[in-house]
């Protein structure tokens, strides 16, 4: 490689830990057929919160997919995490190797809320029994960085590390983060999100925030561009994916499944969702223009689609404003309608849900979205076979920062 050639990012391993899913193909069967699991909150503890309505991460059995030394010292969301990048790594290939150096390999993850359920466990042992019933792993299973630490430990990578420590579009920063690490000279890096914010103490946080949504009927709770939209549905779960330099990847022989060819970010100030119109359309003209993509070339748009009018307004002109006339002719998609959005976690499974629309030529559908109020082509009730060379990802939070990732489909080799 020449010293004036760019790295590029290539997506090799995808890992899923979601509602719809635990598995990449689990995850996108039921992302492509539109199916909604949202569903009643079961949580222990959380029967009589208002929130009645959540997409969580059933079935999933922690013990059977990490070991028991490092379960007694982590929250859920580090579960998740650690399962979902043993599943990322099976898939890239990306096995440990005498050959690679462990300072080759860097983790890299976002956290909106970090270990809720560990913390209000602890804090009732505190309180009802004393300090002396308070576990050491206090001190770091709740901690937002806990994901990217364990899973470097228990995968002995010792490249760069870092958190996003972020509102939900630091899902996204993560990717770009991973990517500008490759840049400068790591061969790989495990990077995503999972959340676990359905613990009464996470719950009862997330209250006090006028976008949510607390409607007790599924199908009627998350419903982006309608309107009838009337807030968005939390989720726990999320991705890890592994990124590697394009050219090192097919060296070694992996598949490269996509590439990440641009980001950018602003910020719009919390909850302000007219505002968010000139954030995120910045966001996106920044990420074409370092991705070197013109508007007409995105053939799908994986949508933040918060469910609120005012912010579901905001996207559409930001779109509109960023691709022109290009916007309304684009099909646009939001899978998180059926589970729900993961916070950091959300959208990272777009990303994976992009990658794999963009392999298999099919924009999935916005499962319980119908009669759509504003001027996009918004995909709804059945998959849409389409040629799909390039995705653009979005993602707002509610803090008010504004992300936007454009996605190439692999081209077999590299540039």
């Amino acid at each position: 490689m020449s010293a004036g050639e760019r790295r590029r990012c290539a997506v090799t391993g995808i890992g899923v830990v979601a509602p719809n899913g635990t598995g990449t193909e689990p995850f996108w069967k039921a992302t492509r057929e539109g199916i909604s699991v949202l569903d009643r909150v079961t949580r222990e503890g959380c029967g009589q919160l208002p929130l009645k309505v959540a997409g969580e991460v059933r079935d999933f059995d922690p013990g059977g997919l990490v070991e028991e030394r490092f379960l007694v010292q982590t929250d859920r969301f580090t579960h998740f995490a650690m399962a979902a990048a043993d599943l990322a790594l099976e898939d890239a290939g990306l096995v440990p190797d005498d050959d690679r150096s462990p300072f080759a390999v860097g983790v890299v993850t976002a956290a909106g809320s970090g270990g809720g359920e560990f913390g209000q466990r602890e804090l009732q042992h505190l309180w009802g029994q004393g300090p002396r019933h308070v576990g050491p792993y206090q001190s770091i299973a709740w901690f937002y960085a806990a994901s990217t630490g364990q899973v470097s430990i228990r995968g002995g990578f010792k490249g760069p590390c870092g958190v996003v420590a972020s509102d939900e579009a630091g899902g996204l920063d993560a990717l770009a983060h991973a990517a500008r690490t490759l840049a400068r000279g790591t061969d790989a890096v495990v990077v995503g999100a999972a959340e676990a914010p359905l613990a009464p103490y996470s719950i009862v946080c997330q209250l006090g925030y006028e976008d949510l949504s607390l409607v007790p009927d599924p199908d009627r709770a998350y419903r982006p561009f309608t309107s009838r939209a009337c807030g968005f549905v939390p989720a726990e779960g999320g991705a890890m994916l592994v990124v590697e330099e394009e050219r090192t990847a097919r060296e070694r022989g992996a598949e490269v499944r996509a590439v990440i060819a641009g980001h950018g970010a602003t910020f719009t100030g919390a909850s302000r969702w007219a505002e968010s119109r000139a954030g995120l359309a910045r966001a996106i003209e920044v990420a074409l223009a370092e991705a070197e993509c013109a508007p007409e070339e995105i053939d799908v748009v994986f949508a933040d689609a918060l469910g609120v009018p005012a912010a579901d307004r905001a996207e559409a002109l930001a779109l509109a404003d960023a691709l022109g006339g290009h916007a309304a002719r684009t099909p646009v998609t939001a899978p998180k309608t059926g589970t729900g959005r993961a916070y950091c976690g959300a959208p990272v499974l777009d990303t994976a849900a992009a990658v794999l629309s963009l392999e298999h030529g099919v924009v999935p559908p916005t499962p319980n979205v119908v009669d759509v109020c504003h001027d996009l082509d918004v995909v709804t009730g059945w998959a849409r076979p389409a040629e799909l060379r390039t995705a653009l990802v979005l993602s707002r939070g509610l803090m008010g920062s504004n992300a936007a990732l454009v996605l190439r489909r692999a081209d077999g080799s590299p540039s």
